[in-house]
């Protein structure tokens, strides 16, 4: 049976459009709370009691308190089938806001940067409008609000809690507001960068200005490191296998005249393939080796793995091209992978995964994440329940 236009009643992708715009005001109107009350990894209680909260009234089943402060929902489909889980992340970052929205953070030094507020409203609509499509669907829905993802802890904590039991799949999303609003996108492969980072302590001794000989300078030997780091990548590294090593923090000292006895460094380092992971972290190893002889100070490093890079599955990722692109009618657009990092790729890690880009760039702005000033345009996220929706459609059909 068809309408006027032609188009079928039963129609997949007419259901889901016109469910996504149905629920968008009230996403919208969730997300402007949730951003004017912004909380920080495991600290998310407020938006953990929004999300269940929201959940309920759906009557769908849920726990609440895993990985602290995570909520992990269950719709059941129509037939026996596989687990999708579909994950979004719920906490703000330690950024004061200067945007000037009515709805700005009233949380002083505390701000939804990086959209974390969307996507958890995205979420939600996915949740309602799956829901209503259970019947059509063999298998079952894990809807994962997780906390933590700037510090990229909260996948680790609330796979440890067993949320991730039983999962076949996962599929991730992040707005992206260098894509228009409208637009999805993917990268295939490894689409983002492991990160680990490492904390040095150079100690030396401390002494008069005046007097260096007398004394064991730590800045010297810190500024060669500084410098001798850069060589991981441009010496050690594949240079057709990106890396990046970013020295983020140099203290030390206090004033013009002291020598100081130690100075404190802070880094990160980014890689796509594990070969180099292991490469970087050995060369940073031997070079604080090198500055202890070299320099007669002391070298205390603790270098740490924090998430492994995001692999796209080329089959999950195949197949929710393939309902995207029937959902919008047109593909989502292939780009590059980014150095950035996101622990969703634990679950990525445990079952074959994707995530998915969802544009959220606003006419005439230019925003950037993690930025005082960022605004994403609302518009993104019935578009992000409707890509999400199509998905798990296609992927437990």
């Amino acid at each position: 049976m068809t309408d006027a236009n032609g188009m079928r009643i039963n129609d997949p992708a007419r259901r889901i459009a016109e469910a996504a715009a149905s629920l968008s005001p009230e996403l919208v109107a969730i997300r402007r709370d949730i951003h004017a009350h912004p909380e920080l990894a495991f600290e998310e209680v407020r938006t953990a009691g929004i999300v269940a909260r929201e959940l309920s009234r759906l009557g769908i089943a849920h726990r609440t308190g895993l990985g602290r402060t995570g909520v992990l929902g269950v719709i059941e489909g129509g037939r026996p089938g596989p687990t999708l889980a579909i994950r979004a992340d719920m906490d703000a970052l330690p950024i004061h806001e200067e945007t000037g929205l009515p709805f700005a953070s009233t949380a002083d030094g505390k701000m939804h940067a990086c959209g974390h507020d969307i996507h958890t409203v995205t979420l939600l609509g996915v949740a309602a409008v799956l829901r209503d499509m259970a019947p059509m669907l063999a298998g079952r829905v894990a809807l994962v609000f997780q906390p933590a993802e700037e510090t990229l802890q909260g996948a680790a904590a609330m796979i440890a809690d067993g949320a991730a039991e039983g999962f076949d799949m996962a599929l991730g999303f992040h707005n992206h507001p260098d894509m228009p609003v409208g637009e999805t996108g993917f990268a295939r492969g490894a689409c983002l960068a492991a990160s680990d980072r490492f904390d040095l302590v150079v100690r030396g001794r401390s002494g008069h200005a005046a007097h260096p000989e007398s004394a064991v300078d730590p800045i010297v030997a810190a500024a060669h490191f500084v410098s001798q780091v850069q060589t991981v990548v441009s010496r050690e590294v594949d240079p057709l296998k990106p890396a990046v090593v970013t020295i983020g923090m140099l203290t030390g000292g206090a004033t013009y005249n002291i020598i100081p006895e130690r100075v404190q460094i802070k880094g990160t380092v980014r890689t796509l393939d594990p070969g180099t992971r292991d490469i970087a972290e050995a060369a940073i190893r031997r070079l604080v080796k090198g500055l202890e002889l070299g320099f007669r100070v002391e070298g205390a490093l603790d270098y740490r793995r924090m998430v492994p890079p995001l692999v796209n599955d080329d089959g999950v990722l195949d197949r929710v091209l393939a309902a995207v692109s029937a959902q919008f009618g047109r593909a989502p657009a292939e780009g590059s992978p980014s150095m950035g990092s996101e622990d969703f790729a634990e679950f990525a890690a445990l079952v074959p995964a994707v995530q998915l880009r969802i544009g959220s760039g606003a006419p005439g702005r230019a925003d950037k994440l993690h930025n005082a000033g960022y605004q994403p345009d609302e518009a993104c996220i019935p578009v992000g329940v409707e890509a999400l929706s199509r998905a798990a459609l296609e992927l437990l059909a």
